[in-house]
Protein backbone atom coordinates (compact mmCIF):
# COMPACT_ATOMS: atom_id res chain seq x y z
CA UNK A 1 0.00 0.00 0.00
CA UNK A 2 0.88 3.53 0.56
CA UNK A 3 3.71 5.13 2.84
CA UNK A 4 2.67 7.65 5.19
CA UNK A 5 4.73 9.60 7.75
CA UNK A 6 2.22 10.13 10.99
CA UNK A 7 3.44 13.44 12.40
CA UNK A 8 2.33 14.18 16.16
CA UNK A 9 2.08 17.21 18.10
CA UNK A 10 1.61 18.82 21.25
CA UNK A 11 -1.94 18.46 22.07
CA UNK A 12 -3.81 16.02 25.10
CA UNK A 13 -5.18 14.81 21.89
CA UNK A 14 -1.94 12.87 20.73
CA UNK A 15 -2.65 10.05 22.81
CA UNK A 16 -5.24 9.27 19.84
CA UNK A 17 -2.72 8.85 17.30
CA UNK A 18 -1.98 5.43 18.55
CA UNK A 19 -5.28 5.15 17.23
CA UNK A 20 -4.86 5.79 14.12
CA UNK A 21 -1.30 4.74 13.38
CA UNK A 22 -2.77 1.02 14.25
CA UNK A 23 -5.80 1.87 11.76
CA UNK A 24 -3.88 2.44 9.17
CA UNK A 25 -0.96 -0.42 9.49
CA UNK A 26 -3.83 -2.74 9.73
CA UNK A 27 -5.25 -1.63 6.32
CA UNK A 28 -1.62 -2.47 4.68
CA UNK A 29 0.23 1.06 5.06
CA UNK A 30 3.65 1.24 5.68
CA UNK A 31 3.47 4.14 8.78
CA UNK A 32 6.44 6.07 10.07
CA UNK A 33 5.96 8.53 13.40
CA UNK A 34 7.48 11.52 13.69
CA UNK A 35 6.57 13.16 16.94
CA UNK A 36 7.29 16.79 18.28
CA UNK A 37 9.13 17.02 21.54
CA UNK A 38 6.11 18.34 23.42
CA UNK A 39 4.08 14.88 21.53
CA UNK A 40 5.95 13.02 23.47
CA UNK A 41 4.92 13.99 26.84
CA UNK A 42 1.55 12.97 26.02
CA UNK A 43 1.94 9.73 24.61
CA UNK A 44 5.75 7.78 24.76
CA UNK A 45 7.45 7.12 21.36
CA UNK A 46 8.03 3.83 22.09
CA UNK A 47 4.19 3.11 21.89
CA UNK A 48 4.01 4.38 18.20
CA UNK A 49 7.26 2.24 17.51
CA UNK A 50 5.47 -1.12 18.41
CA UNK A 51 2.69 0.34 16.32
CA UNK A 52 4.19 1.04 13.48
CA UNK A 53 7.39 -1.24 13.64
CA UNK A 54 9.55 1.39 12.71
CA UNK A 55 11.69 3.93 14.69
CA UNK A 56 10.04 7.64 16.19
CA UNK A 57 11.81 10.66 15.26
CA UNK A 58 11.24 13.48 17.39
CA UNK A 59 14.79 15.46 17.39
CA UNK A 60 16.98 16.01 14.67
CA UNK A 61 19.93 14.14 16.82
CA UNK A 62 17.33 10.78 16.47
CA UNK A 63 18.08 10.73 13.48
CA UNK A 64 20.22 7.19 11.55
CA UNK A 65 23.79 7.52 10.58
CA UNK A 66 22.74 7.24 6.87
CA UNK A 67 24.13 9.33 4.87
CA UNK A 68 21.11 10.78 3.81
CA UNK A 69 19.14 12.67 6.75
CA UNK A 70 16.40 10.53 8.46
CA UNK A 71 14.13 13.78 7.61
CA UNK A 72 14.54 13.83 4.15
CA UNK A 73 14.48 10.05 3.68
CA UNK A 74 10.89 10.12 5.31
CA UNK A 75 10.02 13.17 3.19
CA UNK A 76 11.02 11.52 -0.04
CA UNK A 77 9.51 7.88 0.75
CA UNK A 78 6.33 9.57 1.79
CA UNK A 79 3.22 9.12 -0.36
CA UNK A 80 1.30 10.67 2.56
CA UNK A 81 2.51 13.17 5.74
CA UNK A 82 -0.60 12.80 8.06
CA UNK A 83 -0.57 15.36 11.17
CA UNK A 84 -3.07 14.35 13.81
CA UNK A 85 -2.79 16.29 16.06
CA UNK A 86 -1.98 19.61 14.61
CA UNK A 87 -1.21 22.27 17.05
CA UNK A 88 -1.57 26.10 16.22
CA UNK A 89 2.08 26.06 16.65
CA UNK A 90 2.41 23.42 13.78
CA UNK A 91 0.50 25.40 11.66
CA UNK A 92 2.14 28.98 12.03
CA UNK A 93 5.41 26.94 11.14
CA UNK A 94 4.13 25.03 8.58
CA UNK A 95 2.41 27.97 6.44
CA UNK A 96 5.37 30.33 7.39
CA UNK A 97 8.26 27.65 6.26
CA UNK A 98 9.92 27.00 9.33
CA UNK A 99 11.31 24.29 10.12
CA UNK A 100 12.71 24.54 14.21
CA UNK A 101 11.94 20.37 14.14
CA UNK A 102 12.10 17.35 12.27
CA UNK A 103 8.10 17.60 11.15
CA UNK A 104 8.29 20.78 10.34
CA UNK A 105 11.64 19.88 8.04
CA UNK A 106 9.60 16.96 6.55
CA UNK A 107 6.46 19.27 5.68
CA UNK A 108 9.35 21.71 3.85
CA UNK A 109 11.19 18.73 2.09
CA UNK A 110 8.27 16.06 1.39
CA UNK A 111 6.21 16.60 -2.44
CA UNK A 112 3.74 14.07 -0.90
CA UNK A 113 -0.28 14.96 -0.13
CA UNK A 114 -0.54 16.49 3.14
CA UNK A 115 -3.35 15.78 5.81
CA UNK A 116 -3.94 18.15 8.61
CA UNK A 117 -6.31 17.56 11.11
CA UNK A 118 -5.89 20.38 13.68
CA UNK A 119 -7.04 20.42 17.68
CA UNK A 120 -6.08 23.39 20.00
CA UNK A 121 -8.67 25.83 22.43
CA UNK A 122 -11.45 26.89 19.98
CA UNK A 123 -9.83 30.65 20.91
CA UNK A 124 -6.88 29.38 19.43
CA UNK A 125 -8.81 27.67 15.97
CA UNK A 126 -10.87 31.23 15.75
CA UNK A 127 -7.84 33.35 16.11
CA UNK A 128 -6.98 35.22 12.83
CA UNK A 129 -3.38 34.30 12.64
CA UNK A 130 -4.69 30.92 12.76
CA UNK A 131 -7.04 31.33 10.35
CA UNK A 132 -4.01 32.79 7.91
CA UNK A 133 -2.15 30.12 8.38
CA UNK A 134 -5.03 27.76 7.28
CA UNK A 135 -6.07 29.68 4.50
CA UNK A 136 -2.52 29.72 3.81
CA UNK A 137 -1.38 25.82 3.65
CA UNK A 138 -5.19 25.48 1.90
CA UNK A 139 -3.31 28.19 -1.02
CA UNK A 140 -0.26 25.76 -0.56
CA UNK A 141 -2.64 22.40 -1.14
CA UNK A 142 -2.98 21.11 2.32
CA UNK A 143 -6.02 19.23 3.01
CA UNK A 144 -7.70 19.78 6.38
CA UNK A 145 -10.50 17.65 8.64
CA UNK A 146 -12.06 19.24 11.90
CA UNK A 147 -11.54 20.42 14.14
CA UNK A 148 -14.95 19.32 15.65
CA UNK A 149 -17.52 21.95 16.12
CA UNK A 150 -19.08 21.23 19.13
CA UNK A 151 -18.29 19.58 22.11
CA UNK A 152 -16.29 19.71 25.77
CA UNK A 153 -12.70 20.23 25.02
CA UNK A 154 -9.70 19.80 27.75
CA UNK A 155 -9.44 22.84 29.08
CA UNK A 156 -13.34 22.78 29.84
CA UNK A 157 -14.59 25.20 27.33
CA UNK A 158 -17.31 24.31 24.65
CA UNK A 159 -17.08 24.65 21.11
CA UNK A 160 -14.90 24.25 18.09
CA UNK A 161 -11.34 22.08 18.53
CA UNK A 162 -11.84 19.03 19.10
CA UNK A 163 -9.95 16.41 17.04
CA UNK A 164 -11.52 14.70 14.86
CA UNK A 165 -12.86 11.03 15.57
CA UNK A 166 -10.37 8.54 14.25
CA UNK A 167 -12.52 6.92 11.88
CA UNK A 168 -12.89 9.78 9.77
CA UNK A 169 -9.33 10.72 9.58
CA UNK A 170 -8.76 7.49 8.37
CA UNK A 171 -11.13 7.33 5.73
CA UNK A 172 -10.17 11.15 4.58
CA UNK A 173 -6.65 9.81 4.00
CA UNK A 174 -7.85 6.93 2.08
CA UNK A 175 -9.76 8.93 0.09
CA UNK A 176 -6.71 11.81 -0.84
CA UNK A 177 -4.18 8.40 -1.05
CA UNK A 178 -6.90 6.76 -3.87
CA UNK A 179 -7.67 10.34 -6.07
Amino acid sequence: MSTIVLGITGSIAAYKAASIASQLVKNGHEVHVVMSKSATEFITPLTLQVISQHPVLSSLEDENDSWKPGHIDLADRADMLLVAPATANTLGNFANGLAPDPLSSIYLATRAKVLIAPAMNGKMWQHPATQRNIDQLTKDDCHFIGPECDGKLACGYFGPGRLMEESKIIAKAEEILNS
